[in-house]
């Protein structure tokens, strides 16, 4: 049976029946006390005198106790009480807390999404700029290989033609040793003569 501490009207009923229950449990006892006396003659004056003993006894003990007990009963009910209410903080509290937790796993969480696809847009980003720079560098370096191979071949080109170039003056020195007279020489030199008088 739960006792409301506010009900003041339950304590005083319950504190004088706890006492009658007391003494008739008392009472009984003290009769079973007695043995097989009160059998054979009935009650004896030996019992009448156990009987007083108890009921002094449980009166002493009522008198005695019937302001700490309640008093004990009260306190231990208040201490309860707030023991209850100090749970009762503590599970809200408690809810409240867990309540935050979760919030900022959930806001985690979706920190967490923001976060990876950042760094997917950040790569697919870096890839796309890597790879124009690659296609840039290798375009660049096309155009400077052909540079290179025009170069050279232009050189090959300026070479071979000096080479053959002087390969035919020589041929061509060659063969005018071989054709030419001292008259021909003769004339040129007076042709040569003529232009530079002329000019």
């Amino acid at each position: 049976m739960k006792i409301n501490p506010k009900q003041p009207w339950i304590r005083n009923r319950l504190a004088p029946l706890v006492a009658v229950m007391v003494l008739s449990v008392g009472a009984g006892l003290a009769w079973a006390a007695s043995g097989g006396e009160a059998a054979h003659g009935g009650f004896t004056s030996t019992d009448g005198f156990r009987v007083m003993n108890f009921v002094v006894l449980a009166a002493v003990l009522f008198f005695l106790l019937r302001k700490p007990i309640p008093r004990a009963l009260n306190n231990r009910i208040r201490g309860i009480e707030d023991q209850l209410k100090d749970l009762e903080a503590r599970r809200s509290e408690a809810e409240t807390r867990l309540a935050e937790c979760t919030q900022k796993l959930s806001a985690l969480e979706k920190e967490a999404e923001r976060i990876v696809a950042d760094y997917v847009r950040q790569g697919q980003e870096a890839r796309a700029r890597i790879l124009k720079e690659a296609e840039s560098a290798a375009e660049k370096i096309r155009l400077q290989a052909r540079r290179n191979i025009e170069h050279e071949f232009e050189q090959t080109k300026a070479q071979l033609q000096r080479e053959i170039f002087e390969k035919a003056l020589a041929k061509a020195e060659e063969l005018l040793k071989q054709n030419i007279t001292a008259q021909d020489q003769n004339q040129l030199i007076g042709e040569y003569l003529q232009k530079v008088v002329a000019s």
